[in-house]
């Protein structure tokens, strides 16, 4: 009993109050998200599109994602983190009932460029908050607890969507925007807005001649910084790969005669397996080097996606997936703790911000490439492809490692005031040490 108890402690101990509101959050609305899981089912079958049309609505959801990250992560950082979220939920939630009752093209690609950039304007605050509630010792056990919750709330969504897609279609959007607003309530009242100064919020950058402040942009030096741009840029590439599980692998397991609700049972394995081990990820991965561990989770990925092409039977692409998802456990709590390791404490939101940008160009490219490789040089050659990619991706972390590690460490110096950053990446801290010390 003892030593369960100490395994438990090491799992969930610790922890600040508002991380397990946060983790609350995710959990509430990730059980009402099979929206996008059956959107290009419901577009395909349901409104009669094509799969280059279906793969332009959903593109276009994630291009309206890529606005609502920057914006998102600019407003956590300018307005706060709370007001963002309650914002930036309400209004996807009145996007999603829109788009329910949407028919035509025009309509359902409208409201998936608005639904797009409200839903995603949520997420970078929300990873921000994380970082800032949770001490940097505790943030890979957090981001795995965190996405563990949004995994069982996945599991159950898939495997419920389904059903309510037999019924009717729009009862997935209602109840998609029922656990957003509940989600925004309980965060907006529940956790408190972090103090900026505690944030690490920028005192007036001096220069380094003396004189009066010279302020920098905040992109200005998110674009200076190709340590973070680096890691942004091979999480595009990732992702391209990975989104096809919600884009064009639905459609290739309808075209082998699989429905909707068998789609949904393969995909909740994803879910499943993650929740049954994804707790378990931290002791696992323990004192590895982020980046070596971001790479194998990406090409394990990939060779899951890559055995796609040979499947055709419901157990083989139940096969792909557990292959693709133990890829998925160990890549996710690694790769957003680089995140929060290179992101300076003043520019958290931003820095969030750019990063989510990634994976909403990668939504806005992954079913529209998708579809038409799909159609002009088949399955199997988009399948082999996506392997292709992940090997190349995996090797561009390895590549990267090295400089990642020297830029932790100057922000950690930099933290405690032993070290004056190199100029360009931080913010303002190539003039001043006061100005360094805001870093993360």
């Amino acid at each position: 009993m003892g030593s369960a108890r100490r395994v438990l402690d090491n799992l969930i101990g610790g922890l600040p109050r508002a991380f397990w509101y946060l983790w609350t959050g995710s959990l509430i609305n990730r059980l009402g998200s099979a929206v996008l899981v059956f959107m290009a089912i419901y577009l395909t079958q349901e409104r009669g599109f094509s799969d280059a049309r279906a793969g332009l609505v959903i593109g276009l959801w994630g291009a309206g994602g890529a606005a609502g990250s920057l914006l998102g992560g600019y407003l956590a950082d300018r307005w706060g983190r709370r007001p963002t979220l309650l914002t930036a939920h309400l209004g996807a939630a009145t996007l999603m009932v829109a788009m329910g009752f949407a028919r035509d093209l025009p309509t359902l690609a409208g409201c998936a460029v608005l639904l797009g950039l409200f839903a995603e304007a949520a997420r970078p605050a929300f990873s921000a908050m994380m970082i800032d509630v949770v001490p940097e010792r505790d943030r890979v056990r957090a981001f795995s607890l965190n996405y563990w919750a949004v995994n069982v709330g996945f599991a159950a969504a898939a495997i419920l969507g389904g059903f309510a897609a037999r019924i009717d279609y729009l009862l997935l959007f209602l109840i998609n925007a029922v656990t957003i607003v509940i989600t925004a309530v309980i965060i907006f009242v529940k956790v408190r807005e972090v103090d900026p100064a505690r944030r690490g919020a920028l005192p007036p950058v001096v220069p380094a001649g003396g004189g009066g402040p010279a302020p920098i942009g905040a992109l200005r030096t998110i674009l200076r910084d190709r340590v973070f741009l680096g890691l942004t840029g091979l999480n595009l590439f990732s992702a391209l790969v990975f989104l096809q599980a919600s884009s064009m692998l639905p459609i290739a397991m309808t075209d082998d005669g699989l429905d909707a609700t068998t789609y949904g049972y393969i995909i909740a394995l994803n879910g499943v397996l993650i929740v049954a081990g994804q707790l378990f990820v931290p002791r696992l991965i323990g004192r590895s080097s982020h980046s070596r561990v971001v790479a194998l989770g990406v090409l394990l990925s990939g060779v899951g996606f890559g055995l796609t092409a040979f499947a055709d039977l419901a157990w083989l692409y139940a096969l792909t997936v557990l292959i693709w998802t133990l890829g998925e456990m160990i890549n996710s709590p690694s790769n957003s703790t680089l995140v929060a390791t290179l992101s300076p404490a003043a520019l958290r939101g931003r820095y969030q911000g750019v990063f989510s940008l990634s994976w909403q160009l990668a939504g806005a490219l992954a079913p529209t490439l998708g579809g038409l490789v799909r159609e002009t040089a088949g399955d199997a050659t988009l399948w082999l492809g996506c392997f292709v990619l992940t090997a190349l991706v995996s090797l561009g972390h390895l590549l990267a490692r090295p400089a990642r590690e020297r830029r932790a460490a100057e922000l950690r110096a930099a933290a405690l005031g032993t070290a004056t950053l190199p100029q360009v990446p931080i913010p303002g801290a190539a003039q001043t040490k006061a100005a360094a010390a805001s870093g993360n």
